[in-house]
């Protein structure tokens, strides 16, 4: 019998479902769905790979983040209400903490040369990742030249002519949607 075929082998209790998902949420930054995947099918067996896919599709199609969601369907499935509520306080416990802590580092130290030193190099960091997610993502789209244009455009009216976001997204939108509609409808 396959690892993904196995039933899981108990049902945890609240304290199991706590502790379970706080070793998810302290596991990384942003992106934890793997080591929830992990932690529910492979290291506690408290759910099958099929039970987890499917599950996660329903996380998915609801909104908010789908790792949350996760941590309430799999609580309330065990445990009732009190799972639902203590699985993404579990998750979300120690995040909380630790940014809380930052807070009052930076509230007590944040002025100091070093420290600004620090969130520069940070923040440079944080524009590179940016970067090259954009960057990949252009890459991916095939029709480059027709939208090309309106990455210069909305560059342009947000940051140079300091219109209202909310306006240039609505605008851009509009516009872009409009080319691709032209564009798929000539196909």
């Amino acid at each position: 019998m396959s690892l993904a075929s196995q039933k899981p082998q108990n049902r945890p209790d609240l304290r199991a479902l706590f502790l379970g998902f706080s070793s998810v949420g302290l596991s990384g930054f942003g992106g934890v769905l793997p080591f929830a995947r992990r932690m529910l099918v492979e290291e506690r067996r408290w759910m099958t790979a099929e039970e987890f896919n499917a599950q996660l599709g329903l996380c998915q199609f609801l909104p908010g983040p789908n790792v949350i969601n996760l941590a309430v369907v799999v609580g309330k499935r065990y445990q009732g209400l009190p799972g639902a509520i203590v699985a993404p306080v579990g998750l979300l416990g120690g995040p909380f903490l630790i940014v809380l802590v930052l807070a009052m580092l930076y509230d007590a130290y944040g002025s100091l040369p070093l420290a600004q030193g620090m969130l520069r190099g940070i923040a440079a960091v944080g524009c590179g990742l940016l970067f090259a997610m954009a960057w990949r993502m252009a890459m991916a789209i095939k029709d480059k030249a027709a939208f090309l244009p309106f990455t210069i455009l909305v560059v342009a009216a947000i940051a140079w002519l300091r219109w209202p976001m909310p306006l240039v997204m609505l605008g851009g939108l509009l516009l872009s949607g409009g080319v691709a509609y032209w564009k798929l409808g000539r196909r």
